[in-house]
């Protein structure tokens, strides 16, 4: 239905789904792609790869997921029973916050805030626990930024009795001290990074003894130590096809949620690091766009201080700081590239996944960078009107869904706005100490010493067309 025509039921603050609704197949958006994306590279031959590149790291299964393109991949059960325990999750209309706002844009959010990790992550941490499990594996690494992945994988681990080693980037392990506990309270170990664990962490650290890391280095140390030992596998949070296969049980939900009060988006708005959260909401609403059911507009939204989309160059790039991955067709800054210690942790990678840079350089979505200032207050807004403190991350989409309810305040258009918030905040709570103090500083492209740096880092990219 048009924005305008919407059912008397959207009134509903909360709107829920059944467990018997909960998806049981995943969406793989390659299936409808009108145009394929470029292939990944062999990090040595530059050769599309094959299978047996990535075996050392993944189970055949996630491989088999990886580079399918089946339009959906059933959803196992044992996965199904693990994801019960809260999902579906629930969707919400934003009234309060409407009102405050003075718009007749009616801004619904899907919140994946209520999982064990307090965030969307375990929507594909359980799965690929369970897949690596299921193939004998007895470790899993990974790296991550706020915590919020190193926490979903450590609680999907403990779901089926394998070991996690977490490589947490410097800046968030010592911004966000609980993520580590909760890491380590789900059966997890944490290492900050770059460590002198490995080689990779040493060499960063011979050359800059203070640094505050970033996701790049974080992913070489994790596969590095992966890599030396056949009983451990590495696990990544976002950017790879399979991991936002797994995170389209948030859009079909919201699907759902939204079909049974009558209302279609006209705009929907995420934010972007790596690209799983907002690749999980909006691949299943292209889908309907591409059949012609809905027309949604979809803007991505990213840190000022890291902008791979708005900046970034589309380029083959390396997925770490080291070099050990695959090469990806990616919107990039340059895989040494360290973005400022912003808080907003998860957000802080030098690529965009492929399938999102494809989107973006082929005009199916629109993206937009955001201060960190103009982030917060977006999250203290919604906090106060709404109840629920958002992760610094999500507030980026916050941000800018604001801005548009707004602008509708002005023009009197009854938009349909729809975003996701991917997680709360209440271990992030000191980053919002930070900004109610005064001490939060934007740090954006129009910096001299940012564009240098990343120019410095692109200038390094491998020369491949």
């Amino acid at each position: 239905m048009a924005a305008g025509q919407a059912s008397t039921s959207s009134s509903r603050h909360r709107i829920d789904l059944d467990e018997s609704e909960m998806p049981t197949r995943w969406y793989n958006v390659l299936h409808d792609l009108p145009t394929p994306p470029p292939p990944p590279l062999h990090p040595g031959t530059h050769e599309p790869i094959g299978p047996e590149d990535l075996a050392p790291l993944f189970p055949m299964d996630l491989i088999a997921q990886e580079v399918s393109t089946d339009q959906y991949v059933d959803i196992p059960e044992e996965v199904q029973d693990v994801y019960r325990l809260w999902r579906p999750s629930p969707l919400f209309r934003a009234h309060r916050l409407e009102r405050a706002l003075g718009t007749p844009a009616r801004i619904y959010y899907k919140y994946e805030g209520v999982s064990p990790a307090g965030s969307h992550k375990p929507n594909t941490a359980v799965p690929q626990a369970y897949y690596n499990a299921k193939a004998g594996i007895r470790r899993l690494t990974t790296e991550t930024g706020a915590g919020q992945w190193g926490t979903a994988l450590a609680f999907a681990c403990a779901q089926y009795g394998i070991e996690c080693e977490v490589w947490q980037v410097r800046a968030s392990y010592d911004q966000k001290p609980y993520r580590r506990m909760m890491i380590e309270t789900f059966g997890g170990s944490v290492h900050p990074s770059p460590s002198e664990l490995t080689a990779a962490g040493r060499a960063i650290l011979a050359a800059d003894p203070s640094s505050t890391g970033s996701l790049g280095i974080a992913i070489s140390e994790a596969v590095e130590v992966a890599a030396q030992d056949p009983t451990t596998n590495y696990a990544l949070g976002s950017v790879l096809n399979h991991v936002l296969m797994h995170q389209t049980v948030i859009g079909e939900e919201a699907l759902l949620q939204l079909a049974k009060i009558g209302e279609t988006p006209d705009l929907l708005v995420g934010c972007t690091g790596g690209g799983s959260n907002f690749g999980g909401l909006a691949f299943p609403f292209m889908r309907e766009r591409w059949a012609g059911r809905m027309s949604p507009q979809v803007l991505a939204v990213e840190p000022e201080a890291c902008p791979s989309l708005t900046q970034g160059t589309y380029a083959y790039d390396f997925g770490d700081t080291a070099g050990m991955t695959p090469l990806m067709k990616m919107h990039t800054l340059g895989h040494d590239f360290v973005p400022d210690p912003i808080h907003s942790g998860g957000l802080r990678y030098h690529g965009m996944s492929p399938l999102i840079s494809h989107l973006y350089e082929t005009g199916e979505l629109t993206a937009v960078a955001k201060p960190q200032s103009e982030c917060f207050a977006a999250g203290v807004l919604f906090a106060r009107t709404e109840g629920i403190v958002p992760a610094p991350e999500p507030t980026h989409a916050l941000a800018a869904a604001i801005e548009e309810a707004r602008r509708c305040a002005e023009t009197g258009e009854e938009k349909v706005i729809l975003t996701a918030l991917c997680g709360h905040g209440h271990l992030d709570l000191p980053a919002y100490d930070a900004y109610l103090h005064g001490r939060v500083t934007d740090h954006g492209w129009s910096s001299p010493d940012l564009q240098a740096s990343v120019k410095d880092a692109l200038s390094r990219l491998p020369q491949l067309v």
